[in-house]
């Protein structure tokens, strides 16, 4: 049984994507007796991919592996099945494939011959860590890398904003609220010491200070965010709740991810650890590590079922991990976060499903000459002036 710190480093890993010290984990892992074959299963499993695992040299790899990090350079191999199966996929994995180092790849039995590297011309590019907050007075702060920003209650790096813990308690509270944008992500840091990530489109609303003893109160107006709760029995058992306009989330002190997006109708929360409760006006669902709710808000319907964690929240650690996923949503996942807008000539091509991973920081004409030449679309065009792609 693979645990999910290494299904973590496997993927990234996969993706171009683990550090040193990643590598460096992952090779004591894969020293140990029965390993090896555990990441070929899993990697067949979950990717269609059968890997022949040669010497595993960790100096070689990570010199190799950081070259490219450094270059940006992402190889993408794709394989689509036939449209009769149960459904269309195509195999996206990226490249780490270097033959005489430590892989011999195969894409469901057949070898492939690895894709030409395609040099971006386009001004399309990868999000970045970019937010801006909205003081208690209505000032609005750009944060982003390389900009500090300090006061007494809050500091800022460009990266991660953290609320002092030290903020001296008031009658009322005091909010502010963060705002990422298309092509943007960012991290916070509130004053209890709970850590959310969040995704490009989302807004967070968050009191500067909480009160003693009181449940803690923070609003997911829009967007997505992972939570890192500070339990309660650090905070005189105050519980924290995520307020939604539709649903309200609450716990005591967990992981989980809630997608709630203006433009689609259904919220998902996915709870990694602990426990949660998820309301929605006179419904209520408990959810158990694993699971995952589904709000459905134009019927009021409120399910729950068991689903693979880490497709819902490895974009947190810079990976798209799609599992069977209509390429409409797929391209919804990535316009937000490359920050353009897409067009389909045709609704078939919508409906298309597909398996991969996706390293976050690859070029979008990367991606979509793979998919090109799987046969999925006819053609693409990149729109620079409008920052639009159209697929045919």
């Amino acid at each position: 049984m693979i645990s999910k710190k290494t299904e973590k480093l496997i993927v990234k890993y996969l993706c171009n994507q683990a550090t040193a010290n990643d590598l460096d984990e992952l090779e004591a892992w894969m020293e140990q007796p029965g390993n090896e074959v555990l990441f070929k299963t899993y990697v067949k499993i979950k990717y269609g991919v059968d890997y022949n695992v040669k010497t595993f040299n960790n100096e070689k790899v990570k010199a190799k592996l950081l070259g490219l990090i450094d270059e940006e350079n992402r190889v993408i191999k794709l394989k689509t099945t036939r449209r009769y199966l149960k459904y269309a996929a195509a195999i996206l994995v990226v490249g780490l494939m270097v033959s005489g180092y430590f892989f011999k790849d195969q894409v469901l039995g057949s070898t492939t011959s690895t894709s030409p590297q395609i040099t971006n011309t386009h001004i399309i590019e990868p999000g970045s860590q970019k937010a801006i907050l909205t003081l208690e007075d209505g000032a609005q702060i750009v944060l982003q890398k390389g900009e500090v920003f300090a006061t007494q209650k809050v500091r800022s790096n460009g990266e991660e904003i953290v609320y002092t813990s030290q903020t001296p308690k008031a009658q009322t509270s005091v909010y502010n609220h963060i705002t990422v944008p298309r092509g943007g992500e960012f991290t916070i840091k509130l004053s209890d010491g709970t850590k959310v990530w969040l995704n490009s489109e989302t807004q967070l609303k968050y009191p500067v200070a909480f009160q003693d003893g009181q449940t803690r109160v923070v609003e997911l107006v829009y967007g997505e965010a992972y939570f890192d709760v500070s339990p309660s029995t650090n905070h005189q058992g105050a519980k924290f709740k995520v307020m939604h306009n539709s649903q309200n989330v609450e716990v005591y002190g967990t992981e989980f991810n809630i997608k709630a997006y203006r433009d689609e109708t259904n919220i998902y929360t996915t709870l990694v650890e602990g426990s949660v409760r998820v309301f929605h006006k006179t419904k209520e669902m408990k959810l158990v590590p694993g699971q995952q709710s589904n709000l459905d808000v134009a019927t009021n319907a409120l399910t729950v079922k068991k689903v693979d964690v880490y497709n819902a929240i490895s974009w947190k650690d810079g990976v798209f991990s799609f599992e069977r996923i209509p390429l409409k949503d797929i391209m919804k996942v990535l316009s937000r976060w490359y920050d353009f807008n897409v067009i389909f000539t045709s609704k078939d091509v919508e409906t298309e499903r597909f398996i991969g991973v996706l390293g976050r920081n690859q070029n979008i004409e990367d991606i979509l000459s793979s998919i090109k030449g799987s046969g999925i679309i006819k053609n693409y065009k990149i729109n620079d002036n409008e920052k639009t792609i159209v697929l045919e």
